[in-house]
C-alpha cells in the first residue's frame, strides 16, 4: 500500500495529548536508556531464577519486535509523520503495535533481571502513559494520511492485546533486514545485560 505525507492536521493531532507524544515519538529511542536507569542505579537483589524469567521475558519480546520489524520494515524506524504505506498484515493484524507490546515485554524483562522489583508497578504505569501518548499521536497521523483505510484496519484491529484477525491478510516479510536492522538493538542488550552482571555479582553500584 502506498500514500503520501500530508500537510492535514488531524483533530486528534491537536490535542495535548497528541503534541505530547509528537515530542515522546520523536526521542522515543532515548527513552529505555532514561527509563532502565533506575534499576541499573537502584538496589536489588536477583537470583539465577529471575536472570531466566527475565530472559525468557526479552527473547518473547524482540521475537514479537523481528514479527513487526520484517513486516513493517523502514517504516519503524522513521521520527517524522511522512509514511508511505499502511501495514496492515503479519504482526500488525492482531495488534496496531507489536513493536511497542514487544518493548513492553523486553523492559519488563530487564526488570525482572535486575531485581529490584518494587519498580515492576512503577514501570508498567510509565509505560502506559508515556506510550499511551506515542499511539495516540501516530493514530492521528496515520487517520490524516490514510483516512477511511485506517479506520477500518483501527476498527477490525485491538489497540494492545493481540487478538487473531478475522481478515485474511498476505504481505511480504523481510527476515534478513529486519535482522540486520535489529543489530544495534541486540547491542544494546548486550550492554545492559553486562551492566546488570556487573552489578549483581560484583555488587558495583552505578
Amino acid at each position: 500500500m502506498t500514500g503520501t505525507s500530508t500537510e492535514n492536521i488531524s483533530e486528534s493531532e491537536r490535542s495535548g495529548a497528541a503534541r505530547a507524544g509528537a515530542v515522546l515519538f520523536r526521542n522515543r529511542g532515548w527513552l529505555p536508556i532514561l527509563f532502565l536507569g533506575i534499576p541499573l542505579l537502584a538496589p536489588g537483589s536477583t537470583s539465577p531464577t529471575r536472570w531466566l524469567l527475565g530472559a525468557l521475558l526479552i527473547v518473547a519480546g524482540e521475537a514479537i519486535r523481528l514479527a513487526g520489524v520484517a513486516a513493517a520494515g523502514t517504516v519503524t524506524r522513521r521520527r517524522s509523520r511522512n509514511v508511505q504505506r499502511l501495514v496492515t498484515y503479519g504482526a500488525f493484524a492482531w495488534s496496531r503495535n507489536p513493536l511497542y507490546n514487544g518493548n513492553f515485554l523486553i523492559w519488563m524483562g530487564f526488570v525482572v533481571i535486575s531485581g529490584v522489583l518494587w519498580f515492576l508497578p512503577v514501570a508498567i504505569l510509565i509505560f502506559a502513559i508515556e506510550y499511551t501518548l506515542i499511539v495516540r499521536y501516530e493514530e492521528g497521523v496515520l487517520e490524516s494520511i490514510f483516512g477511511q483505510q485506517y479506520l477500518t484496519y483501527k476498527t477490525r484491529t485491538p489497540r494492545w492485546i493481540p487478538h487473531p484477525s478475522r481478515v485474511t491478510e498476505r504481505g511480504e516479510h523481510h527476515w534478513t533486514e529486519a535482522w540486520s536492522s535489529e543489530i544495534s538493538t541486540f547491542l544494546q542488550y548486550a550492554v545492559l545485560l553486562l551492566l546488570f552482571y556487573l552489578k549483581s555479582h560484583l555488587h558495583i553500584t552505578l
